[in-house]
C-alpha cells in the first residue's frame, strides 16, 4: 500500500474538517467511538492526543500510566467528550475507553462487556470485573440503550513494539471483531509506538515507505483480518511538550476516518 504524505492534505485541512462535523443523523447526539486492544497499547493517550489538538496545546484529560506493566490501569467505561472553543459546548463524536485485554481467563475486561458495550447496555462509569460480566440486573446496565448510546465505530488499538500477541489475546480481539462484525458496526485499527522501531519510522513522513511497517501492518491484517486500508499508523503525543504538524497529521486523518465510519452507520440506525 502506498499512501503519500502529500496526499493527506494539511493539518489545518483536517482540523477545519472535523470543526465542521455535524452527525447526518439528527437522533444521534454524537458518534461513538470504543477503543479496544492489549493492555499498553495506547488507548488512552490516543484520546489524549486528539484533545491536544482540538484543543490547541498539550492536555491530559485521560489518565495514563507511564510504567510498563501486563495489567490495565483502565478499570471503568469511561466517555471523553471534547470541548469546543465555544463555552458549554462539545464536538459531536465521544471516545470510550476500557479496561484492556489481558492473557488468559479472569484477567482484562470481559469480552462479553465490550460486546454488551457495542450494543450501548453499559452505563458510564461501570467499573469492570475481570471475574464476572455485567449482568441486566446490575446498576451499571443500560437495558434500554438509545442510538447514541450504541457504539458506532469501533477502534483496535496496537503497539508496535509489543511483543507478539498471545494467542489468548487474539482470540479475545477476534472474538469482539466477529461481534461487531454481525452488528455490521463499522471498524478500524490504529497502530501505535511504530516511532520506536527504526529511523525511517521516527521521520513520520516515511511511514508509508517503511517496508518494516508494512510488514507489520500486513501480519496484524492476517491475524485479525482487518482490511489494510483501515488499519493506521498513529504516533500518539507523549514526550512532546508542544504540538508538531507531522504528529497530528496522522492524528487527523485517523480521527477523520473513525467520525466518517461512525457517521456512515449511525445513519442506518
Amino acid at each position: 500500500r502506498q499512501i503519500w504524505w502529500s496526499v493527506m492534505g494539511s493539518p489545518q485541512e483536517r482540523l477545519l474538517y472535523v470543526k465542521n462535523f455535524q452527525p447526518q443523523n439528527e437522533n444521534v447526539k454524537a458518534i461513538r467511538v470504543l477503543l479496544y486492544g492489549p493492555v499498553g497499547a495506547g488507548k488512552s493517550s490516543f484520546i489524549n492526543s486528539v484533545n491536544s489538538v482540538l484543543q490547541g496545546r498539550m492536555t491530559n484529560k485521560a489518565l495514563t500510566s507511564n510504567t510498563t506493566s501486563d495489567q490495565s490501569f483502565t478499570k471503568k467505561y469511561q466517555t471523553y467528550e471534547i470541548k469546543k472553543e465555544s463555552r458549554g459546548n462539545f464536538y459531536p463524536f465521544v471516545f470510550n475507553d476500557i479496561m484492556g485485554l489481558e492473557d488468559g481467563d479472569g484477567r482484562g475486561v470481559r469480552t462479553d462487556d465490550i460486546i454488551l458495550a457495542l450494543k450501548g447496555h453499559v452505563k458510564d462509569g461501570y467499573k469492570f470485573n475481570p471475574a464476572s460480566s455485567l449482568s441486566d440486573d446490575d446498576l451499571g446496565y443500560i437495558s434500554s440503550p438509545s442510538i447514541s448510546d450504541r457504539v458506532h465505530v469501533l477502534v483496535c488499538v496496537y503497539s508496535a513494539d509489543s511483543p507478539k500477541m498471545k494467542s489468548s489475546v487474539l482470540q479475545k480481539m477476534s472474538k469482539v471483531r466477529e461481534a461487531a462484525s454481525d452488528l455490521e458496526i463499522p471498524q478500524l485499527a490504529i497502530l501505535t509506538h511504530f516511532d520506536g522501531c527504526g529511523e525511517k519510522e521516527r521521520d513520520l513522513r516515511n511511514i508509508y515507505r517503511s517496508k518494516h511497517l508494512e510488514r507489520m501492518m500486513t501480519d496484524f491484517s492476517s491475524s485479525l483480518g482487518i482490511p489494510m486500508n483501515c488499519i493506521l499508523p498513529v504516533k500518539n503525543y507523549s514526550d512532546e511538550t508542544e504540538l508538531n504538524s507531522d504528529v497530528t497529521t496522522l492524528i487527523l486523518s485517523a480521527l477523520r476516518l473513525m467520525i466518517d465510519f461512525g457517521d456512515d452507520y449511525s445513519d442506518t440506525l
